[in-house]
C-alpha cells in the first residue's frame, strides 16, 4: 500500500523520482504525484492516473529540482481525487509524503483549525502536514529552525503507523524521513542520498541501503546521513548490500504481468528447489535444528492468499509430520485471547514480509511467550524476516501484480519442505520416502508447463465466465483451500462475486444457489475422496448447474451434458495443489481480459496492505 521515493542529490532527481513510482506501482495505487524545490519554491504535480501519465505530466510542466518527495497513494481518509493526492503542502513551507494511519487525526484537526490552518484535502496527511510546519514556525519565533527537530516534536503527537518523508522551502538542502509501523529504506549513493518504501524503488540507482528501525528519524543531506531514534539520540544503523537486477520486473511480450508471472512459476520453483537435495532444518535458519525439536504444535498466521497457503499446510503438517496445526487470520488472531505454548512454532507466512496484521500477529505471539517463530517470506530485507528467530525466502522474484500467483506456489512449496522437515525430525519419513518427495519437487517444475500449455482450454471457458455475475468453487480436503484460492483470484481481478466451499458442504446451503446461469468450478484431483466428489458433482447435475471441472487425467471425469472437463496431468500426490491452483489462476486472468479489467491493479485492492 502505497510508496514513497525522496531524494537530495547533486543532479535533477524528477527522472529518478517518477522511476522509484514505478517501481513501486506493485503495492497498488490510486493517485500518485511528486513535488520538488525548484527556484526556491514548492512545486508540485499530482495525478488520479497512472505513473506514465504524471511523468507526462511532470514533463510538461518543466518540473526540476535537486531535492523531492514523490508518492503513490491508496486512499484511505479522503476519496482518490487530486486534492487527496500527495504530496500534501502546508502554507507553501512544508511539502510531505505518507504512508499509513493517524488515528488520532479528528482531535489534531481541529486544534489545527483553531490556530487558524485551513485544511485544503480530506487527508489525515494534512494534520501531520500542519502540525510539522507549526512547530518549524514557533522554532523560528525562538530565532532557530531545525526541520528534524520539528518533525520529531511532531511525531510525538501522532497516535498510528507511518512512514513519511518531508522537506522544508526555506531549508533546502534537507530531507527527513521517519518511520513507525510502516517500512522505510534510506539509499546511499555517490551523487547523493535517498529515500524509499522497498530498495526495489531504488533499484539500479544504488547498492547500499540503511533499513530505519521503528521509531528512527533519518535527516538526508549531500554529505551524508544522520539517524536519530525517538528521542533524538543518535544511534548507527548496519548498512546492507542489495544489489538488486532490473530485468526481472520488465514486463517483457506478455500483456499484464499477472500472466508473465503465472508463466514464470516453473522457474522460479525450479529455483526455489535447485539446491535443496536433502531435507533439513538448516533450511529454516541457523539453529532451527535444535529449536524444531522442542516443537509439539504450529501455529500459522497470514492474510489472504498467504493464508490460503497455510490452510493447505495444515494438511500436510498433520498427514506427513503428524504435529497439530492451527491456521489463523492475522486480524482476527491479535485482537482475540489465546492460550500460549512455548513450544508451538509460529509461522507467519508473507509476500512482501510488511502486512501490517501479520506483523502485529507476530509481535503479539512473541510477547504472549512463543519462544519460536518462522517467517516465509518473498522478502528477504522485509521487517518480518528480520523480526523472526527463523526464515524462509520463497524466492519468487518481484511480483508486480496485485493478485499473488507465484509467491503463493513458492510459500506452498516451502511449507512442504516444512513439513517434511518435521516429519524427518519426527522418525517419520523414512530415507526412501524423502528420496521420493525430492524427485517429486525436482519434477514439478515440467509438471507445471504441462499444466500451462492447457491455457487455450482456459481461454474458451473463458469467455462463459465473463458473462456471469456469480461462480461457485468447490473442493474436498487438500484442495478445499485451492478451490478458497480459485474464488479469490476471480473476485480480486474480474469482479465476479465467486465463493468457494467443501464440496460435502453443498447440502448444507451453497446448493440453493445452484442455477443454469451460475457457474460451479470444481477442482477434482484422483485422490481418496474423488468417489465422494463425483457425487457432490452429480448433485451439481441434478439441479441443471454447470460444472466446470478440473479434473487429474486418470480420475474418470468425462465431459457431458452441463459437465465440461479440462484433463489435468495425472494426479501429483500431496503436491498436486501446486498443479491445481495455476489453471485456476489462468481462469480468473483470462476472465479479467474478457471483461476488460485492470488485471494488474484492480480496483479498491494493493499489493502490500501496510495498513491495519
Amino acid at each position: 500500500m502505497c510508496g514513497i521515493v525522496g531524494a537530495v542529490d547533486r543532479r535533477d532527481v524528477t527522472s529518478l523520482l517518477t522511476e522509484g513510482l514505478r517501481r513501486l506501482e506493485y503495492r497498488g495505487y490510486d493517485s500518485c504525484g511528486i513535488a520538488v524545490l525548484q527556484q526556491g519554491a514548492l512545486r508540485r504535480v499530482r495525478s488520479v492516473a497512472r505513473v506514465a501519465n504524471l511523468a507526462a505530466e511532470v514533463a510538461a510542466a518543466n518540473l526540476s529540482g535537486m531535492i523531492g518527495i514523490a508518492h503513490t497513494r491508496w486512499a484511505t481518509h479522503g476519496a482518490p481525487v487530486a486534492k487527496n493526492a500527495h504530496p500534501i503542502f502546508s502554507s507553501g513551507e512544508i511539502a510531505i509524503v505518507h504512508n499509513g494511519i493517524i488515528e488520532n487525526h479528528e482531535s489534531l484537526r481541529e486544534e489545527l483549525q483553531a490556530h487558524g490552518y485551513v485544511f485544503e484535502s480530506d487527508t489525515d496527511t494534512e494534520v501531520v502536514a500542519h502540525l510539522i510546519h507549526r512547530m518549524w514556525t514557533e522554532q523560528a519565533a525562538q530565532g532557530a529552525k531545525d526541520l528534524l527537530c520539528a518533525v520529531r516534536h511532531a511525531l510525538e503527537r501522532l497516535h498510528g503507523a507511518y512512514a513519511i518523508a518531508v522537506f522544508a522551502r526555506n531549508d533546502p538542502g534537507r530531507v527527513i524521513g521517519a518511520r513507525a509501523g510502516s517500512p522505510l529504506v534510506v539509499g546511499l549513493g555517490e551523487q547523493g542520498n535517498y529515500l524509499a518504501s522497498d530498495v526495489m524503488a531504488l533499484a539500479g540507482a544504488v547498492e547500499n541501503f540503511i533499513y530505519l528501525e521503528e521509531g528512527d528519524i533519518a535527516e538526508l543531506t549531500l554529505d551524508g546521513v544522520r539517524l536519530v531514534d525517538r528521542s533524538g539520540h543518535a544511534v548507527q544503523r548496519d548498512i546492507k548490500v542489495h544489489r538488486a537486477s532490473t530485468h526481472s520486473v520488465e514486463l517483457g511480450p506478455y500483456r499484464h504481468y499477472m500472466h508473465k508471472e503465472i508463466f514464470e512459476q516453473p522457474n522460479v520453483i525450479a529455483d526455489a528447489i535447485e539446491r535443496v537435495d536433502t531435507i533439513s532444518a538448516d533450511l529454516f535458519g541457523q539453529g532451527a535444528r535444535h529449536a524444531f525439536r522442542e516443537i509439539d504444535s504450529v501455529l500459522i498466521v497470514a492474510c489472504g492468499t498467504s493464508y490460503y497457503a497455510g490452510m493447505t499446510a495444515k494438511y500436510w503438517l498433520e498427514s506427513l509430520a503428524k504435529v497439530a496445526t492451527q491456521v489463523e487470520v492475522a486480524s482476527e488472531y491479535r485482537y482475540r485471547s489465546s492460550v500460549a505454548n512455548p513450544n508451538t512454532l509460529v509461522v507467519v507466512v508473507s509476500q512482501s514480509g510488511e502486512t501490517a496484521d501479520t506483523l502485529a500477529a507476530l509481535k503479539h505471539a512473541q510477547t504472549q511467550g512463543h519462544r519460536h517463530t518462522l517467517t516465509v517470506c518473498n522478502v528477504a530485507s522485509s521487517t518480518m524476516m528480520r523480526q523472526a528467530e527463523f526464515q524462509h525466502l520463497t524466492s519468487a522474484g518481484p511480483e508486480i501484480g496485485v493478485a499473488s500467483t507465484k509467491a503463493f506456489t513458492t510459500q506452498l512449496v516451502a511449507l512442504f519442505l516444512l513439513a517434511l522437515t518435521l516429519s524427518k525430525q519426527r522418525g517419520r519419513l523414512p530415507a526412501a520416502q524423502e528420496a521420493t518427495f525430492l524427485d517429486q519437487l525436482h519434477r514439478l517444475p515440467g509438471k507445471l508447463n504441462s499444466v500451462l500449455a492447457l491455457e487455450a482450454q482456459i481461454i474458451a471457458w473463458a469467455e462463459t465466465f465473463a458473462r456471469t455475475d456469480h461462480a461457485l468453487f468447490l473442493g474436498r480436503g487438500l484442495h478445499y483451500p485451492i478451490a478458497l484460492e480459485g474464488a479469490l483470484k476471480l473476485k480480486e481481478i474480474s469482479y465476479v462475486h465467486a465463493e468457494a466451499y467443501p464440496a460435502g458442504e453443498l447440502k448444507h446451503g451453497p446448493l440453493a444457489l445452484v442455477t443454469s446461469q451460475m457457474p460451479v468450478v470444481a477442482v477434482a484431483p484422483n485422490d481418496a475422496l474423488l468417489d465422494k466428489l463425483k457425487s457432490n458433482l452429480q448433485e451439481v447435475r441434478a439441479r441443471s448447474g454447470q460444472l466446470y471441472v478440473f479434473a487429474d487425467a486418470d480420475s474418470r471425469i468425462a465431459s457431458g451434458d452441463g459437465l465440461h472437463v479440462i484433463r489435468m496431468p495425472e494426479h501429483y500426490g500431496s503436491l498436486s495443489p501446486i498443479l491445481h491452483v495455476v489453471p485456476l489462476q489462468l481462469l480468473a486472468y483470462h476472465t479479467a481480459c474478457a471483461r476488460g479489467t485492470d488485471v494488474d491493479k484492480p480496483r479498491n485492492l494493493a499489493k502490500s496492505v501496510t495498513v491495519e
